[in-house]
C-alpha cells in the first residue's frame, strides 16, 4: 500500500508537519526582522526642532532638505531669530537666518544632513554646529551651479570654534 506522491502511510504526515513547522519558523522570523527593522528606523530618525522667519524659503528648503535625509521636522515660525540664538548659546558672529535644537545640539544656519548625523553618531561634548552666513550652494541655499566653498564649524561650551568640515569649490 502506498500513500500521498508514493511515499508509504505515516511519511506524507511526517513531511506534513516538519512543512508546518517550518512555515510557522519562517513567519516567525519574518515578523521579528519587521519589528526589529522598525526600531532600528524608529532610532535613526532624529527629531529637529527650527526657529525660523515665516518668510524665508532658504530656511524651508533647508528644512526640506533634513526631511529627505530622514530627520523629523518641526519647524516653528518666529518674530524674532534673535531670541533663540541667544537662549541656544550661538555667538553673534556665528549666526545665521535660522536656528534648530537635535538632541541636546544647537544646530545654526545651513548645517548639511550628513554633518547633523555624523554629530549625533560621534556625540562630541560641544554645543552644536554652524555654517554662519548664508553661503551659495550650502542645503536651502542651492543657485544653479553656483557653488561657494563653506565650513562647518562646531562650537564648544566655551566659545571656542574649530571646523568640523570644509567644503571647498570642486573644480
Amino acid at each position: 500500500m502506498t500513500g500521498i506522491a508514493g511515499y508509504p502511510p505515516g511519511r506524507h504526515n511526517l513531511f506534513k508537519v516538519t512543512q508546518m513547522k517550518y512555515m510557522k519558523i519562517t513567519t516567525l522570523t519574518s515578523a521579528l526582522l519587521l519589528a526589529c527593522s522598525i526600531v532600528w528606523a524608529a532610532e535613526e530618525m532624529h527629531e529637529v526642532i527650527v526657529y525660523k522667519d515665516p518668510l524665508c524659503g532658504c530656511c524651508s528648503n533647508w528644512v526640506s532638505h533634513l526631511k529627505d535625509n530622514n530627520f523629523s521636522v518641526t519647524a516653528i515660525d518666529v518674530d524674532n531669530i534673535a531670541t533663540y540664538k541667544e537662549k541656544y548659546g550661538v555667538p553673534a558672529h556665528l549666526g545665521s537666518c535660522h536656528t534648530a535644537v537635535v538632541n541636546g545640539y544647537v544646530i545654526e544656519g545651513h548645517v548639511p544632513a550628513a554633518d547633523i548625523s555624523r554629530l549625533l553618531k560621534e556625540k562630541p561634548d560641544i554645543l552644536g554646529l554652524t555654517v554662519p552666513g548664508m553661503p551659495v550652494g550650502a542645503p536651502g541655499m542651492e543657485m544653479g551651479d553656483r557653488i561657494d566653498a563653506f565650513e562647518v564649524i562646531a562650537i564648544s561650551k566655551d566659545g571656542s570654534t574649530y571646523t568640523y568640515t570644509n567644503y571647498p569649490v570642486e573644480p
